[in-house]
């Protein structure tokens, strides 16, 4: 069976969950804790043997679990944006010259693919300040500027293209991207942050992915962060089956019968959406401007 998921974890776990599944050749794991309810899984793919296992390119993807978010648990929220803040930093170094665009990506009036647009609001710009003071570099803070470059169908213009050029007008060394994405367990849609430094493709987890931002499309380096927001209709009704129903082709035939291309999203996806951009923003705040926020 097909899943649809954006996460590097849960393609993991589906080939270990493979009975005819070999070993994971080409995959490096190591696992964080940052205290009760929260922890880190960092895949590396370092070869083309885990790239072609993995179906995904050669890099870096951690995944972010905290448990208690949204049942608001004390602490849990500061325990995730150090999370982030610290797997970040393994992916960007601060230097009192570094200059970072952030791009929030989705679409700001759909709930769901919000978190971009969201996530970006609540980062320190400051590149402007750099040009007031005519300053070329800072010991404590990042040159961040930041852009919300809508969605295709409303600008009639390839992401990828308005950021490059962001890029260019900006100075940029890095990008920040940040994206809605799609999970094949509906539990992580309110548990689980990805980061990873090989970009990403907008409107994924919406089912609409577009031209890639990673560094061959922006000539920088792309670090990706994104939230799955989103589940297939089709996939809760393969798991609905799948102890009903022995034959696997019944399954598919069944959902090709009814494929309606629905995506499913959470009853509480407004307070997802506002605590997950709290905690990414956080974690970028903390990274790119270490002698502000600490």
């Amino acid at each position: 069976m097909k899943y649809r998921t954006d996460l590097a974890i849960e393609k993991k776990e589906m080939l270990e969950e493979d009975p005819k599944g070999e070993e994971l050749e080409g995959v490096v794991i190591k696992k964080t804790d940052y205290g009760e309810d929260v922890r880190a899984i960092r895949i590396d793919i370092t070869d083309e043997k885990g790239r072609l296992k993995m179906e995904k390119p050669v890099g870096s993807y951690i995944t972010i679990e905290a448990e208690g978010i949204l049942e608001e648990k004390e602490g849990v929220k500061e325990k995730a944006e150090k999370a982030v803040a610290e797997e970040l930093k393994g992916l960007i170094t601060f230097h009192s010259r570094l200059k970072v665009l952030i791009a929030g990506l989705g679409n700001r009036m759909v709930t769901p693919d919000a978190l971009g647009p969201r996530a970006a609001s609540k980062v320190r710009v400051t590149r402007h300040l750099f040009v007031m003071f005519e300053a070329d570099r800072d010991e404590e803070m990042s040159n961040v500027s930041c852009i919300v470059p809508g969605v295709t169908a409303t600008t009639g213009m390839e992401t990828a293209e308005i950021i490059k050029k962001a890029v260019e007008i900006s100075g940029a060394e890095l990008v920040i991207a940040i994206d809605s994405l799609a999970a094949r367990n509906i539990d992580r849609v309110s548990t689980t942050i990805q980061i990873t430094d090989t970009g990403i493709s907008p409107g994924g987890g919406m089912g609409n992915a577009r031209k890639g931002i990673n560094t061959e499309t922006t000539g920088v380096k792309v670090v990706a962060i994104g939230v799955p927001t989103v589940i297939d209709a089709s996939t809760i009704i393969r798991d609905a089956l799948e102890d009903r129903v022995k034959d696997a082709e019944d399954i598919e035939a069944y959902i090709q019968e009814h494929d309606t291309q629905m995506i499913v999203t959470s009853t509480d996806i407004d307070m997802i959406i506002k605590d997950f951009s709290d905690i990414i923003a956080g974690g970028i705040n903390k990274t790119l401007h270490p002698g502000i926020y600490s």
